[in-house]
C-alpha cells in the first residue's frame, strides 16, 4: 500500500462503494491490513442490510500490555459516488463536479490506515490497536448496528467521520424517523374532482401544522421526502411522508414527535364528510440513541493533548448528527468523533485540503503514542 496519505486517498476515491456496494473497497482494505501484521475477519452483516460486503475487524498485536485503542470509519459513501474523478487544486482534492468525493469517510480510512502503517513500521512498542471499517452508515447505521460489539475488547474509540481536523464530537442527539400514509380519495381531477379528497393537499396542511426546521438549540425535526400521485387528471388518493426528529434530550424528541402526530391527526379530522373521509397511518422508528462524554473522560482528554502536541487548535463540543459512535456508546464502549478535514460531504462540490490529510494522520498516530506511552 501507498506510504503517502494523499495518494492513498486517492487509490481509495476511485473505488466505487457506494452503500450496499462496499465489495471491492472491502477486499482492497483487507489485503491492506493483512499486509500491516493484522488479523482481518469480515462478518456477514450483508445478510441485513441486502448489501455484498461485511464489516471488517482488524486487529494488530501489540507489545504494551493494555487494552486495544479502537479506530472506526465507514467505508459507504452517499449517491453519486460511482466514477469518481478526482483532481487536484491550489492544495486541495475536488472531483470534476459531477459526483461526490467520497472523503466521508475515506479521509477517515486514509488517516488511520497511514498512521497504523507508520507505527508498525516505526518499529515502536505500542498498544494493541483494533480497527473497525463499517458498511451501510450512511442508510442507517446498518454496519455498526449488526456488528457484534462483543468482540471489541478497547478501552476507547474514536470515530473519524467529522469536518476539520481538530473538531472534536463528545456529544450527539437521538434520532427517530417516521413514515406517515395520508389516504384521500381518488376522483376525475377535469370531470368531478369535487368528489375526491386530495390526499398531497391533505399532506401539506398537515406538514404545515408540523414542528420544522430548528426547534431549539438541540432539537431538529424535518420532512424530506414525499411520494404519492399517479396522473395529473386524478385526485390522489394516496401521499407517504418520510421525515426524522432529533434531538440531545430524550424528552424533548418524544414531545416533538407527539406534536407530529397531533398535526396529522387534527388535520385528518378536518376531512370527514358526506364525500369521504380521509385517513392515515404513522410509523415511528428509534435509529439511534443520544450520547454524551464529559470533557474530561479519558477518551476525550488523549485525542486534546494530541492536538496540543501537534500545535493543532482544537473545537469539544455536542454535534448534530449520528454517527457509528452513537451506537457503540450505546453498547458500553466510550467512543467520540473526530474531524478529518472533510468539506462539504454529501455535495458534488465536496472537497478536501491535501494539509487536512497530513494532520489526520499525524493526528491517529500520535494519539496510539501518546496512550501506549501512558
Amino acid at each position: 500500500m501507498q506510504d503517502d496519505v494523499v495518494s492513498y486517498f486517492l487509490r481509495l476515491v476511485a473505488i466505487d462503494s457506494e452503500s450496499r456496494n462496499e465489495r471491492s473497497m472491502a477486499d482492497v482494505l483487507k489485503l491492506d491490513l493483512e499486509e500491516l501484521g493484522a488479523v482481518v475477519e469480515e462478518d456477514n452483516c450483508h445478510k441485513h442490510s441486502d448489501g455484498n460486503a461485511g464489516n471488517l475487524y482488524a486487529y494488530i498485536p501489540g507489545k504494551i500490555d493494555k487494552k486495544p485503542i479502537l479506530f472506526c470509519a465507514h467505508m459507504d459513501t452517499v449517491t453519486p459516488g460511482n466514477g469518481i474523478k478526482a483532481r487536484i487544486e491550489n492544495g486541495r482534492i475536488c472531483t470534476d463536479g459531477t459526483t461526490i468525493l467520497g472523503g466521508d469517510d475515506k479521509s477517515g480510512i486514509a488517516e488511520i490506515m497511514i498512521a497504523v502503517k507508520r507505527i508498525v513500521e516505526s518499529g515502536i512498542d505500542h498498544a494493541p490497536i483494533e480497527v473497525l471499517f463499517t458498511v451501510s452508515e450512511e442508510i442507517g447505521l446498518i454496519g455498526a448496528k449488526c456488528f457484534n460489539k462483543g468482540k471489541l475488547q478497547s478501552a476507547f474509540g474514536y470515530a473519524l467521520d467529522a469536518h476539520q481536523v481538530g473538531e472534536l464530537v463528545i456529544g450527539a442527539p437521538s434520532q427517530n424517523s417516521f413514515i406517515i400514509t395520508i389516504y384521500g380519495k381518488e376522483a376525475h381531477a377535469g370531470v368531478e374532482p369535487e368528489k375526491g379528497l386530495n390526499a398531497i393537499r391533505i399532506a401539506s396542511e398537515a406538514i404545515c401544522a408540523m414542528p420544522m426546521g430548528r426547534i431549539d438549540f438541540e432539537t431538529t425535526c424535518n420532512v424530506g421526502k414525499i411520494i404519492g400521485g399517479s396522473a395529473t387528471n386524478i385526485v390522489p388518493n394516496q401521499v407517504i411522508l418520510k421525515g426524522e426528529a432529533r434531538s440531545h434530550n430524550s424528552n424533548k424528541l418524544k414531545q416533538v414527535c407527539e406534536d407530529i402526530r397531533h398535526a396529522v391527526e387534527r388535520t385528518i379530522a378536518k376531512y370527514d364528510n358526506e364525500i369521504g373521509k380521509a385517513d392515515f397511518s404513522f410509523k415511528m422508528e428509534t435509529e439511534y440513541d443520544a450520547f454524551a462524554i464529559a470533557e474530561d473522560a479519558p477518551v476525550v482528554k488523549l485525542a486534546q493533548n494530541a492536538l496540543r502536541q501537534l500545535d493543532i487548535p482544537f473545537t469539544t463540543g455536542k454535534g448534530g448528527g449520528g454517527s457509528d459512535a452513537n451506537i457503540f456508546n450505546a453498547a458500553g464502549i466510550p467512543m467520540i468523533i473526530v474531524g478529518t478535514g472533510m468539506n462539504r460531504v454529501h455535495t458534488v462540490a465536496e472537497d478536501i485540503y491535501i494539509e487536512q490529510l497530513h494532520k489526520g494522520a499525524l493526528f491517529v498516530a500520535e494519539m496510539i503514542r501518546q496512550y501506549s506511552e501512558e
